[in-house]
């Protein structure tokens, strides 16, 4: 869960979003040194008088071509292994359907013969103390811990989005057509999110919360929903 004063990002709880951050940091640190580079020759440049020998050389010209290439390199390997790896759906655990209205969200556990539910947002005056404003829902996607777990995503009405930052998940609901997305969730926990697509008037009161829970505590949720 993000705090005021938090300049990162939040804590990884998938192997995707772990990646991401590694990803992130690398850019960073690749920018860094870029910047370092271009401050340390201006610096030299208006302090020191280049000789002629210094402007045409050829060189020069070939490094400057030279380098930008490796670097791009160096940012698109990594980054297209990411994204390989978030269009990877191998083999799931469980299957679980998201249908975006206007404005709240339909869960369908495809592998059950009858688990399904309409997930609202809490309204301020009902809230529970300690729980999150315009984030908390009666009803929570609860999914069992280090277990593949795939997303149908699609739309009932307008264009949506599944967002969860802390899984690494952002995928648009669509009408009429079947988006796909997967995550493993690496330690128990509540994450939230939001949808992250400009929907209507109440676009904000949409939240998503997944519950992450031991294989055992999963079982018996589910077992108590289908029987109610």
């Amino acid at each position: 869960m993000a705090n005021h004063s938090q300049l990162g990002f939040q804590d990884a709880s998938s192997p995707i979003m772990e990646e991401l951050v590694e990803f992130h940091d690398h850019a960073l640190i690749v920018a860094l040194a870029i910047c370092s580079l271009v401050l340390y020759l201006l610096a030299h440049m208006l302090m020191e008088k280049l000789s002629s020998n210094a402007v045409d050389a050829q060189e020069v010209e070939l490094i400057w071509t030279i380098l930008p290439a490796i670097v791009l390199v160096l940012l698109a390997l990594p980054s297209l292994q990411i994204l390989y790896m978030m269009d990877e759906v191998d083999e799931p655990d469980l299957t679980l359907k998201a249908i975006g209205h206007q404005w709240y969200w339909s869960y369908e556990y495809t592998d059950f013969k009858d688990l399904s539910f309409d997930s609202y947002m809490i309204p301020t005056t009902d809230l529970p103390n300690g729980h999150f404003r315009l984030l908390e829902v009666d009803h929570r996607v609860v999914v069992p811990m280090e277990s593949p777990i795939r997303v149908i995503i699609t739309a009932g009405d307008v264009l949506h989005s599944w967002a969860v930052p802390t899984l690494g998940v952002k995928t648009d609901a669509i009408p009429g057509r079947l988006n796909q997305t997967s995550f493993i969730t690496t330690r128990p926990g509540i994450f939230y999110g939001q949808c992250s697509e400009i929907c209507g008037a109440n676009h904000s009161y949409m939240p998503i919360v997944v519950e992450s829970t031991p294989l055992p505590h999963f079982e018996a949720w589910s077992s108590l929903l289908s029987s109610s």
